[in-house]
């Protein structure tokens, strides 16, 4: 049987993992953490369930799709929930932008917003459905090698139709003018780690999902997810060893034979890299065995970082709903201090998860479980002073925002950032969302799933194709899966001659 080492037990692992093995492989992965999950993890402390990492769940169709490919269903490990409404955009002290689950509701929002709103709106949605619905069936599956993987009669036809060339802030405000409606969407792009103005307008079909599709829930939180493809993966045959840093990959006669984990050397006929691409290409390879260069990174434009602070209260709160974006500063002024000139921003836009009140689990009777995220610019120094400025700040204006004090009812108070995303995950430049998605870094131009030195070493996860987040690291883990088990086929062909 032949053996595949998986580097890292996050999303895109587990998926490649889950794949290669569904296929007869002998697959082990080989996670540095106590844990595994990768960003997705779990922590939990005095009653308190913290998802460390992911808090909105999108794209149901990629999950669904997911385990079918096992004969399986997401409702066999787990109880989804779609969010109504679905998230709120707080734009200003009297100015909240609910966002319901239901179509007809969500025309109305727009409407009473701006006179004739509604109809575009549906417009705005239909073209977002076409190029999610051709993504998916054309683009987003690809090993992304060569140019040539696109040339398909659907994708030439609709090349314009999808807006490559046109950025998701023109094309938004091209449909609409009311600040809040811009905002509203624009906001999905912002996952994809870029300002709007340099987003290809390609991405507005993240708002099919957020819109269209809606805003899910796994009850139990995001963890769950993990533990579903756990248990799958073990039911496959997936052998999973915690605590196991992967030291050097061993190269022979340009060919991974094998790892060294704790000093242990471990025999492979293939590898999947799905830790971070850059730590693996600059301290587990020689040199001369690595596709990119120190400088060729530096180069790269990052989506950010972030500072979250995971916090338990004693008490419950009120005008929280489960999703809160908190867009009531300036919004250009912070991305500046993001992307142009990077530094810690003055007066920071934020946003907060309160699972607590859709999940009674995640927090003990009559308390309430906040997850806050701050995005910053990468590569910043977040030393513990300033965690404790930009603390005081987001609770002084939450407390504003709920209308009562609850800084003395904090129970747990946890705080992640810059530095943790590089100890725990070796995350380049302790960036939290890998590559940003401007049209520079799309498809071919994005770091390759493949080693061009070494024939069967492969990269999966945020850095490379599709792109960041839960969904794109799920399809990431199997096309890299498909790229294996093609690369040990044709090396088997060759080795009987």
């Amino acid at each position: 049987m032949r053996s595949v080492s998986v580097i890292g037990g996050g999303i895109s692992g587990l998926s490649a993992a889950c794949f290669l093995a569904k296929d007869g492989l002998d697959v082990t992965i080989y996670e540095k953490n106590d844990t595994i999950g990768g960003r997705c993890r779990v922590f939990q402390e005095k009653g308190f369930t913290f998802d460390m990492g992911p808090s909105w769940y999108w794209m149901p169709d990629v999950f669904e799709g997911f385990f079918t490919h096992f004969n399986k269903t997401a409702a066999d490990y787990y109880h989804l929930i779609q969010l109504d409404p679905g998230f709120q955009i707080i734009l200003g002290k009297d100015d909240i932008l609910l966002v319901p689950a239901e179509m007809e509701e969500l025309r109305q929002v727009f409407e009473a917003r701006e006179k004739g709103s509604a109809a575009r709106l549906d417009k705005f949605l239909s073209e977002a459905a076409y190029k999610y619905r051709l993504s998916m069936t054309e683009l987003v599956k690809t090993p992304a090698y060569s140019w040539l993987e696109f040339a398909k009669a659907p994708v030439f036809r609709s090349m314009f139709k999808m807006n490559l060339f046109s950025s998701v802030r023109t094309y938004v405000r091209s449909y609409f003018r009311d600040p809040g409606l811009v905002a509203l969407l624009e906001f999905p792009v912002l996952f994809l780690g870029a300002m709007p103005n340099r987003i290809p307008a390609l991405y507005t079909l993240m708002n099919h999902a957020a819109l269209t599709q809606g805003t899910f829930y796994p009850m139990g939180g995001m963890g769950r997810i993990i533990d579903a493809m756990q248990h799958l993966a073990l039911s496959l045959g997936v052998k999973i060893q915690t605590a196991a840093a992967v030291q050097k990959l061993n190269i022979s006669n340009g060919h991974a034979d094998s790892v060294t984990i704790n000093g242990h050397t471990i025999k492979a006929d293939a590898v999947v890299a799905a830790a971070d691409y850059h730590h693996v290409e600059q301290q587990l390879l020689p040199a001369a065995y690595r596709n990119y260069t120190e400088e060729y990174w530096d180069k790269k434009t990052l989506a950010p970082s972030c500072l979250i602070y995971y916090i338990g209260l004693n008490k419950k709160l009120s005008k929280l709903q489960h999703h809160n974006l908190f867009f009531d500063t300036d919004f250009e002024q912070h991305a500046n201090e993001i992307y142009t000139h990077p530094r810690w921003p003055q007066d920071p836009l934020f946003y907060v998860c309160c699972p607590s009140k859709t999940d009674p689990s995640v927090a003990p009777s009559g308390n309430e479980n906040l997850f806050i995220l701050i995005p910053i610019a990468p590569a910043l120094n977040d030393e513990a002073t300033l965690r404790d400025v930009y603390f005081n700040k987001i609770i002084t204006k939450l407390e504003t925002f709920c209308g009562e004090s609850f800084k003395e009812n904090i129970v747990v108070n946890k705080s992640y950032g810059i530095s943790n995303f590089m100890s725990d995950y070796n995350a380049y430049k302790g960036n939290a969302y890998g590559l940003a998605n401007t049209l520079r870094q799309t498809a071919v131009l994005k770091p390759a799933m493949r080693n061009k030195k070494v024939n069967n070493l492969f990269y999966a996860g945020q850095l490379t194709v599709p792109g960041p987040g839960l969904p794109p690291s799920l399809i990431s883990g199997e096309i890299v899966a498909g790229q294996v088990l093609k690369q040990l086929k044709k090396l088997k062909y060759e080795s009987a001659f």
